[in-house]
Parts: C-alpha cells; structure tokens; sequence
C-alpha cells in the first residue's frame, strides 16, 4: 500500500468540522453557469475511484466525507472522460482521489494545517477549485493489472516531490508524471504547479464556490430520476 502523507492537525478534525458547518463561505458577485455536478462512478466503469477523504487515508487521518463519491461540473466531466480514453489507449487508467469539494471542508483543511504547509491547501477566504466543481485530484493505474503507477510523490504529499516540475524522481516515476500530465492537458485541463495530481478545467471561473454536502447532491440526483 502506498505510504499515506500525515499532518499534525492544529485542531482535532471533528472539532474543526462541527464549527465548519457555522461558517459562511465568501460572498460573490457576477454571472455564473448553473451548477451540473455530474457522479463520476456513472460515466465508465474503468475510472477507478479512491476517494481518500471519505477514509482515514489521507492527510488528517480521519474521515472528512460522509460518501466516497466524486462529482464534477457536466463540461469537466466529459473532459476528464476523453483524457482517460486517451490513457487507455497507452495502457493505463484514471485513479480518481477528489473532486467536488464542499467549501467547509476547504475550511477545515485550512485551519488543521500547519502554516509551513498551507501552499498545499486553499484559502477558505478564495475558496478552492475543488468547490466549484471543476478540479480534479487524480493518479493512474495499469488497466491489466489493476496496480496503481508511481509518481514521484504520493497523493497529498505536501513536500517539495508533490510539485509538478519536481526533477528528483525516477525515470519511471518522472515519465508516468509526464504521460498523465499530457493526457489531461490535451482535454483543457491545467496542472497545479504545486500538486501533480491536481488538474483544473479551463471553465473553472465559470461556476460559482458551493457548499452542498454529499447528502443533499445524492437527494438531488434521486429526484432528478424520479422525474424521468
């Protein structure tokens, strides 16, 4: 199993979540498209999802969603599902980590953080890409085998090797970096210079920051269907 990256919260996880739920997100002005988050695991059942936060696998170490599911804007969606069939064809598949985000957890990241490792989480204040529903957290896996590539980080890791111009990895590592990359690129996705696996898509500023938890997105989608 791949060696999971842990912080030191400043704050415990259920007490900064509990006061989360309190505060306001940032005020925001202008027009926005209206919000189509679509379910990832419906699109292809070859996108391989590892939702880390709904797991105490990840960088706080306990669970921060309630669901591990994966959403993302309906134009983002698509793009991500070309960018996959494009790794297809050289053998490999997405590992999805993260993607719509509710803007409370972008809060409780920030305040569990310590600062010498805030380039790593967004600003509450700014809010995140993730709660827009336009970026993506992603790895690769071999399509064969089912065993996730390596990278010259792990997922979440909030060291210099996350960055995406880091040049100490392996050959391998490096070239896997550079092929994801590439893929999503070619599908108007942008890397984050700090996190390889961070991608975000070219209409990101198109939709506005949202806090809709997992729960009500599921009731949403179960009652568009009932309208079917």
């Amino acid at each position: 199993m791949q060696h999971i990256f842990k912080i030191s919260p400043l704050r415990p996880i259920d007490e900064l979540l509990q006061e989360s739920v309190h505060q306001i997100p940032p005020q925001e002005s202008g027009y926005f498209r209206t919000s189509e988050l679509i379910d990832l695991e419906i699109l292809d059942d070859t996108l391989m999802l590892d939702i880390r936060y709904a797991t105490s696998n990840n960088f706080v170490g306990t669970p921060v969603y309630p669901q591990a599911k994966a959403y993302l804007q309906k134009p983002a969606a698509e793009a991500l599902l070309r960018a996959h069939n494009r790794l297809k064809k050289q053998g490999f598949g997405l590992i999805i980590y993260d993607g719509y985000r509710p803007w409370n957890i972008t809060w409780t990241f920030w305040h569990a953080t310590p600062d010498g490792q805030k380039i790593f989480v967004a600003d509450p204040s700014d809010g995140s890409k993730h709660n827009r529903g336009a970026a993506i957290d992603v790895g690769m896996y071999v399509l064969t085998t089912e065993d996730a590539v390596e990278f010259p980080s792990g997922f979440d890791e909030m060291t210099p090797k996350a960055f995406s111009d880091y040049e100490g990895g392996t050959r391998l590592q490096t070239l896997h970096r550079k092929i994801l990359r590439e893929a999503m690129e070619a599908e108007d996705f942008t890397v984050h210079p700090n996190e390889w696996w961070h991608f975000d898509h070219k209409d990101w500023m198109h939709y506005p920051i949202q806090n809709i938890g997992f729960e009500a997105l599921e009731n949403i989608a179960q009652y568009e269907a009932n309208l079917v």
